[in-house]
């Protein structure tokens, strides 16, 4: 019989995506011994904006110029979403400390403390975000000021115009117009990627020869918008390199997902908490969860598909934030949505009928979108009663119930206040 290795640690957090990432990086701050398990990131989905409240109410899709001012409003009107249960002192300090974690791990964000940016996202819409990507950041600053910007797109990207993004924004821009080039060293007729674009500017003759490409179409351009392509590992040093070499300020517009800021954002989250002693157990799921007598959980490991145990973790706690139905955090049968691992109660609609609007595109959204978890102040899962189910299981991020993350556009800012919040919780249980 095969010897099944058991890990030990204080905490295990459960989830590779935003929430998971954000409480890996408090708890490495803390140095609690922890160990983070998960399977394909949501992060590398992410536009590489950090939201952290923009629209409220949902069905009248009013946008917000001061986030602070949404989120009191949306407490006022839903005292039992998440953000109701942090002060606003602990969501800044959340944001504040997670935007040094990527700082430190060279990925700055540039953003206004006490109010939104407006950016352009991939179809050439305008939103407003809190925090920017330091590569995208001068597209906000052209976009505010309206001066002569140029947009390139590439023969055989798909899904990215700069046509369309042009068109969207002259109304309002009429300074803004597109170019269409072809990429170094990529034939004319083949297909673009864009992770395999970022990779070929890492190279020093790729930037050279891009440059020369588009250096004739500049006329009185004061700016240049490029697809999220510059770069991977080092994109600082790649754009910093382009503007040398056109003599312009030059900035990304996110693509359609799985998008180079969020391999970006993934590649530097882990390569930063690998230095700070947080163990990874990476492609693996927790396939069980059991309570033992002393109170610790033991986690079975393995992959889903052939559902069987190969380590274990015995952990002081847990720390859920493997999101919603992709993360699978949360199961959707035919007529119930259920937590697999502890068997929590979910709050959902009473009946299968009521997850979903008749319209797909209904402005009141989708009341599954509202699932989850239940918690208390410490969030701890409740019962039915409001009682926490264990002392030492916390939830973070988007399977939380009360939220519309997506649609309230909160996102990062519900999973790394909402992770701070978890871990500072756990923390008094030692």
């Amino acid at each position: 019989m095969t010897n099944i290795k058991t890990n030990h640690c204080k905490l295990t957090i459960i989830g590779t995506g935003m929430a998971g990432m954000a409480a890996a990086c408090f708890a490495s701050q803390n140095k609690i011994d922890t160990i983070q398990i998960g399977v394909n990131s949501g992060i590398i989905y992410s536009s590489g904006f950090f939201d952290l409240m923009g629209i409220h109410p949902i069905d009248t899709q009013l946008s917000w110029n001061n986030p602070w001012q949404a989120i009191d409003q949306l407490v006022t009107d839903n005292p039992k979403h998440p953000y109701a249960r942090l002060r606003k002192t602990e969501i800044e300090t959340a944001m504040t400390q997670f935007l040094d974690f990527m700082k430190a791990a060279e990925r700055p964000y540039m953003f206004n403390k006490n109010q939104n940016t407006e950016v352009i996202t991939p179809v050439g819409t305008v939103k407003r975000t809190y925090a920017v990507p330091r590569s995208m950041w001068a597209g906000a600053v052209a976009l505010k000021e309206r001066h002569s910007c140029l947009i390139v797109d590439f023969v055989g990207l798909k899904a990215f115009s700069a046509k369309q993004i042009a068109d969207m924004l002259m109304p309002r821009w009429p300074k803004i117009r597109p170019l269409r080039i072809s990429f170094p060293s990529v034939g004319a007729s083949s297909d673009l990627y864009p992770e395999q674009m970022a990779r070929s500017l890492e190279v020093e003759e790729n930037r050279i020869k891009l440059a020369d490409a588009i250096r004739p179409h500049l006329a009185d351009a004061k700016s240049l918008g490029l697809p999220a392509i510059l770069g991977i590992y080092k994109p600082r040093q790649v754009r910093n390199h382009l503007e040398e070499l056109l003599g312009i300020d030059i900035f990304e517009i996110p693509t359609i997902p799985p998008s180079v800021p969020g391999i970006r954002l993934k590649e530097a989250l882990e390569g930063f908490l690998a230095g700070k002693g947080v163990r990874l157990i990476p492609q693996k799921r927790v396939l069980f969860a059991e309570r033992q007598n002393n109170g610790k959980f033991a986690l079975s490991i393995g992959d889903q598909g052939s559902n069987k145990t190969e380590q274990k973790i015995e952990t002081d706690g847990v720390i859920l934030a493997g999101g919603r139905f992709l993360g699978m955090g949360l199961y959707a049968g035919r007529k119930k949505i259920r937590e697999p691992l502890f068997n929590l109660p979910v709050f959902q609609p009473e009946d299968r009928a009521l997850w979903h609007q008749t319209d797909f595109f209904d402005p009141k959204g989708h009341q599954i979108s509202q699932a989850g978890l239940e918690i208390d102040d410490s969030f701890r899962p409740t019962d039915l009663a409001g009682q926490p189910v264990y002392e030492n299981l916390f939830a973070a991020g988007s399977i939380l119930a009360h939220q519309d993350w997506m649609r309230q556009k909160c996102g990062a800012g519900l999973c790394i206040a909402t992770a701070y919040k978890a871990v500072e919780a756990f923390k008094k249980t030692l």
